[in-house]
């Protein structure tokens, strides 16, 4: 048996990081923590109970500092010192919604920009439990590894920011059009690519974990009588590869595979087929995405209009926008998912629950509520 906590997002400024408390009470052999564990923002930007030192980081130096200024939180402290931890990045580790060598900003020049990344990479490196195999050379540093627990699971840590492509349609909100399903859109790379296929084939384990950052699901975000659109930073503005990691997970007959997602601020739990809104489809995978641990602030545990957005994404079991963080067990028969939130992280004293949990079965990617 194997127990696991999911966790990303924790913005400094946005809240108290006291969801850890009850993490490390829950005795997790393993925390995944998905990306966004810092916030390279100026001082004050989201500052709603402490801030940020200085402008926004972009010296080797500051990057340190913001890591620092973080580990200071003694609930980070004593999460880290309870279990071992897998780390892989998202943006704000380097820089909001960066995609390869590319910045969010126009006019960005590029050497510098690199000189950027080369230094939040070697910061990240230090700060950060890793392998030696993660050594940064200059702006590169191979962050996607993979790990065992015996025979009962496989992970898969992936980095969906080093090497993807541009995000398609200006990063804007958008139907999955020409430049969305464009075939040589990439988060992965040819390289990492080849390497997950390679090692998910390889795979011994009962379970196959892909840890990673940005949702999978196709998730039409749109109002009731708007046409459909995605977001562009997620799988749906890579169309194409996120079809044919699908379609690989299926047709090599992967045993049980689960992805694990950060990035959104929210909580879901979705049915990934090759085309979402194709029911009569096969269910090909699992997709447990965990909500922030501090940023945004205080969520809610009501969403408006919920009945009527889940009715349009039948993939979609569960969704919710309080803070928190995904407790897991994993037996050779069954993954669960416990959502545990948190109704307070502006101030100390915030109480975490259970807010729903579900299960999968081996053999079977169905989502059943436990």
């Amino acid at each position: 048996k194997l127990r696991f906590a999911v966790t990303s997002c924790q913005n400094f400024e946005a809240g108290l990081f006291t969801a850890y408390q009850q993490m490390a009470k829950d005795k997790p052999d393993l925390v995944f923590h998905l990306g966004d564990y810092i916030y390279e923002y100026a001082s004050g930007r989201n500052g709603k109970v402490r801030t940020h030192l200085g402008p926004e980081i972009e010296s080797l130096d500051q990057y340190r500092i913001r890591y620092a200024q973080y580990r200071g939180d003694k609930d980070l402290q004593a999460m880290h010192a309870a279990c071992p931890w897998f780390v892989t990045w998202d943006d704000h580790e380097f820089d909001n919604n960066c995609a390869a060598d590319i910045s969010e900003q126009t006019n960005v020049d590029t050497a510098k920009f690199l000189i950027r990344r080369a230094n939040a990479y070697q910061a990240y490196y230090e700060m950060m439990p890793l392998r030696t195999s993660s050594l940064p050379v200059g702006p590169n540093m191979t962050l996607y590894r993979k790990g065992s627990f015996g025979t009962l699971a496989e992970f898969f840590i992936l980095d969906t920011r080093q090497y993807r492509s541009d995000q398609p349609n200006n990063d804007r909100k958008s139907p999955l059009n020409a430049a969305a399903t464009n075939p040589r859109n990439t988060l992965l790379g040819e390289t990492q690519r080849k390497w997950l296929f390679d090692s998910m084939s390889a795979s011994k384990g009962t379970w196959n974990i892909l840890a990673q950052q940005v949702m999978m699901a196709l998730a039409d975000r749109s109002s009731a009588k708007a046409p459909a659109n995605y977001s562009m930073d997620q799988w749906p503005g890579y169309a194409h590869e996120r079809a044919a990691l699908l379609k690989y997970v299926r047709d090599h007959k992967i045993t049980n595979p689960v992805v694990l997602t950060g990035d959104i601020h929210s909580n879901w739990a979705n049915e990934l087929r090759v085309d979402d809104f194709k029911q009569e489809q096969a269910i090909i995978a699992s997709e447990f995405v965990t909500t922030s641990l501090s940023s945004g602030g205080n969520g809610s545990a009501t969403i408006r209009g919920l009945d009527e957005y889940l009715g349009r994404n039948p993939c979609t079991k569960f969704h919710n926008r309080e803070r928190g963080y995904i407790m897991c067990d994993v037996t050779a028969k069954t993954y669960t998912a416990n959502y545990k939130v948190i109704d307070e992280v502006l101030k100390p004293g915030g109480k975490t629950t259970s807010r729903a949990k579900f299960t999968v079965e081996a053999g079977t990617p169905k989502i059943h509520e436990a």
